[in-house]
């Protein structure tokens, strides 16, 4: 007997590869031409051209149903150490379509991949789950012990010639993957001020977590990491979208962050125009508030700053909230408020890394909303869509 879980594994497949599977036979028809000998001439002639079969277009969502669909649209945080009985519950009976490994473990890559296989077998979907991490460097690495190498603050990183660099990060996402992940919330691709006052900018510049104070070093050297990771087909996410390079106090412990710095058509916007040309990579967006964009709401909630993100990353990339679970600039608003307004704002993926407690409230908001609002469900669809297309297109 065929499971069902199997039959759903082979559609998404058949989805996934279907547009690919379009292009080359269309390309090899359009290299066949037929010709032969005329009944009533010597000179040939030609002969008609058949007609395509066009490839039938798989819809990657077909035989997910919509508690399936809304499942995807959410990573949700597991301690490192055991498997987090919530977090393990949002996979199993909400179909989540990630996991993200908080905390910190010096237990090294073979207590890792025994975490993540037991998410792994337990997902009944058929759709591979995003197992995704905090792998920067310094003081923001989630990963230690046997198996795992120490990395470098950013900024010292920078120090390195490119492609020494992404050399480095090659190795380092190679001991991701082989413990199992397949998602790095890295590289940083903030500009920080200047390194006179990089310690007035607490979770990026005091931190040591920026490549750089420019746009071309930071391009460059956040490009080489995030190089090395699809060398090791893990797909790297830059953030923090539209910058975070500036602020004076920190997302995480602070609310009513207020960016005064970045504009749209600034270096800080720019840089993601030029990351995002080497190849598939993930957004995510900041939870501070970007007075020059749009200073009504944090840019998570912001339809503004979102799309402007969506014109960077094209029209079927994932775009990833920064945590909206414990981050204290989004406490004003209950979690399932935060999980709807980003959804609705553009954003692919609610991240719910520190606090998996909150994650039930917010898929059930996003689930009746899309019941009620066709709208809001062609939203989720889209979301969806894009989520299962970067899985497709990790490297």
């Amino acid at each position: 007997m065929t499971s069902s879980s199997g039959l759903r594994s082979r559609r998404l497949a058949r989805a996934l590869r279907s547009a690919a599977a379009a292009a080359v036979v269309a390309l090899g028809l359009a290299g066949c031409g037929a010709y032969g000998p005329s009944p009533s001439t010597s000179a040939p002639s030609p002969a008609p051209t058949p007609t395509p079969t066009p490839t039938p277009t798989v819809d990657p969502l077909a035989g997910l149903d919509l508690r399936q669909r809304v499942g995807q649209l959410f990573i949700v945080g597991t301690q490192i150490d055991a498997a987090t009985p919530a977090t393990m519950a949002a996979v199993t009976d909400r179909h989540a379509g990630g996991i993200f490994l908080h905390g910190r473990s010096q237990a090294g890559a073979a207590a890792v991949a025994a975490l993540v296989g037991s998410f792994t077998s337990a997902d009944a979907d058929g759709i591979p789950l995003w197992v995704s991490t905090d792998q920067e460097g310094g003081e923001v690495q989630v990963l230690t012990g046997p198996g795992f190498d120490d990395i470098p603050y950013a900024i010292r990183q920078a120090d390195l010639p490119d492609g020494q660099l992404r050399a480095s990060a090659t190795t380092w996402g190679q001991q991701l993957a082989a413990a199992g992940v397949t998602l790095n919330l890295a590289p940083v691709a903030d500009i920080v001020t200047s390194e006179a006052t990089r310690f007035d900018n607490p979770p990026i510049g005091a931190l040591g977590r920026q490549y750089g104070y420019d746009e071309a070093t930071v391009v460059a050297k956040a490009g080489a990491f995030a190089d090395g990771m699809r060398a090791s087909r893990v797909m790297p996410v830059f953030k923090h979208f539209p910058g975070l390079g500036h602020v004076t106090a920190n997302t995480d412990t602070t609310a009513d962050v207020v960016d005064t710095t970045v504009t749209a058509d600034g270096p800080d916007v720019a840089v993601y125009r030029r990351l995002l040309l080497g190849g598939p990579a993930a957004v995510m967006v900041s939870s501070a508030i970007y007075q020059n964009i749009d200073p009504s709401a944090p840019a998570v909630f912001s339809p503004t700053v979102v799309g402007l993100a969506r014109s960077l990353v094209g029209p079927d990339a994932m775009i990833v909230t920064d945590d909206l679970s414990a981050a204290q600039a989004v406490q004003a608003w209950s979690p399932a408020d935060r999980a709807v307004l980003a959804v609705s704002a553009g954003v692919d993926v609610v991240l719910a890394s520190t606090d998996p407690s909150v994650f039930a409230a917010m898929y059930d908001a996003v689930l009746a909303k899309a019941q009620a609002d066709p709208a809001f469900a062609q939203r989720v669809d889209d979301a969806a869509r894009h989520v299962l297309a970067a899985k497709a297109a990790r490297p």
